[in-house]
């Protein structure tokens, strides 16, 4: 019953409580007309009749001429609420009013949301800004909205599915570490490197990047004699610095059995543990099985935002196998041979990592095996909190 009542209220209209009463009451009042023959109950039957098909007539049209538009919703980070803005403009000549407006978020984020309109004049728009909470990462998608009201009489029902698609980005949370031993020992200060994702400003030692037109304030050490000779005013150098940076590779392993919890403490150690190596200086990047090796802070966060397990495919396709991911196109998956950390479970299919690795391993209680060969290790517990454990220090 309550699927045909929902179909009657999406494709034409469903009586509300009230109405079903009145249509019950002017089916009696005919039936003892006809027995009776008084013309006084079919008088009462007809408007009653009659007060319910304009009841039923006037709540779609109420809803004719609404467009619904959505405004992009912006990344937050677990624990922050997202920010939703919809705008309903009545683009009919008629005023508009008594109406929902039904947001289906998903369940995930929280209960649906529904929001009334008291009076839309023709050619104005409402906004509607909403906050939805949030506990937990991930990538949630939904694409209608629904506008629904029984207006002017309340007996009839009407709803109305429009298309109003939405994405909604939740970043795993980032610690603020204060100290890290498992990056601050890993690999090696070797060769020179240009800074990562160098600041807009300017050194004042290094080699020359650019000349530009002196300005007030300049050190008369940085001016370029030659170059401001030759187009008659004063030209500055703008120097960088070659710096020493250690390159560092964060890679989550996505095919080992992970518990819920564990997984979902892995992710936020990934997120912690990049933000915390750009911090140091790193060249961080961020490895999964889903995709490339990614490097921009905005990728890296989407990506460990929408991840999930996947204990179906092989790790050994990571390092020996290549395997076919467009028609006509192998590829190989394979760890680039950089210092990693290896976040991982329990149990997992080892990985032969590059020297100078870590490996973090989350297990229920019992150590991994050890030898001397392996990378140092790091075992975490889901059960206790996490910045302390990744501030702890390190043992083999």
């Amino acid at each position: 019953m309550k699927r045909f009542t929902q179909w009657l209220e999406h494709r034409w209209v469903n009586p509300a409580y009230v109405g079903w009463i009145l249509l019950g009451l002017a089916l009696f009042f005919f039936a003892a007309a006809t027995n009776t023959l008084a013309g006084w109950l079919y008088v009462i039957s007809g408007v009653m009749l009659a007060l319910l098909l304009i009841a039923a007539v006037l709540p779609p049209r109420n809803l004719q001429g609404l467009v619904v538009t959505r405004s992009p919703v912006a990344p937050v980070t677990a624990g922050a609420p997202l920010d939703v803005e919809l705008r309903v403009r009545n683009a009919q000549r008629q005023s508009k009013g008594l109406f929902q407006i039904i947001d289906p978020v998903p369940s995930r984020l929280g209960a649906i949301a529904v929001h009334a309109v008291g009076a839309l004049p023709s050619g104005q728009s409402h906004t509607w800004r909403y906050p939805v909470p949030t506990t937990r990462r991930g990538v949630y998608r939904w694409s209608t909205i629904d506008l629904r009201t029984a207006a002017p009489l309340g007996l009839f029902w009407c709803r109305r599915t429009m298309p109003a698609p939405a994405t909604a980005v939740v970043y795993p949370q980032v610690l603020p570490l204060k100290r890290c031993p498992l990056l601050d020992t890993i690999g090696q200060r070797q060769g020179q490197h240009w800074r990562y994702s160098p600041l807009a400003k300017a050194d004042t030692q290094g080699v020359t990047r650019s000349l530009r037109p002196y300005r007030w304030g300049d050190p008369t050490r940085l001016i370029h004699w030659r170059t401001s000779a030759r187009y008659g005013e004063l030209r500055v150098r703008e120097l960088e610095s070659i710096t020493t940076s250690r390159e560092i590779l964060i890679a989550l392993n996505t095919t080992a059995r992970w518990s819920e919890e564990s997984f979902e403490q892995a992710v936020v150690a990934a997120a912690s543990l990049y933000t915390y190596a750009l911090k140091q200086g790193f060249a961080a990047a961020l490895w999964v099985s889903q995709a490339d090796t990614l490097r921009d802070s905005a990728r890296v966060m989407h990506a460990l935002a929408e991840i999930n397990p996947d204990p179906g495919r092989d790790l050994r396709s990571l390092q020996e196998p290549t395997w076919n991911e467009y028609p006509g196109q192998n590829r190989t998956l394979s760890l680039p041979q950089v210092a990693t950390i290896w976040l991982t479970a329990a149990g997992a299919q080892s990985v032969a990592l590059a020297a100078g690795s870590r490996q973090l391993v989350w297990s229920s209680g019992e150590g991994p095996p050890t030898s001397a060969d392996m990378p140092i290790t790091l075992q975490m517990d889901s059960s206790l909190p996490l910045e302390p454990q990744l501030q702890a220090n390190l043992a083999r």
